[in-house]
């Protein structure tokens, strides 16, 4: 069996959990939620998106998001 590396043990691939990238994902989310012009950019681009020919799309797949038992 091939020896597993711990992490913080220098491997770049942490596998799952990987809680660098989880660090990054946060302070990036947090900087978006912050910037009110960025959030409001995105939020119209979205209701674009819904209200033109990708809607019927966005909105199946919302509801097969929401759906329980997904299987």
């Amino acid at each position: 069996m091939a020896d597993q590396q711990k992490p913080g043990s220098g491997d770049p691939n942490q596998g799952e959990g990987n809680r660098d990238a989880a660090r990054r994902y946060n302070a990036d989310a947090q900087a978006f939620a912050k910037d009110k012009d960025q959030v409001k950019d995105a939020a119209a681009a979205a209701q674009k998106a819904v209200e033109g020919k990708e809607g019927k799309t966005l909105t199946e797949a919302e509801k097969h998001g929401l759906a329980k038992g997904r299987h």
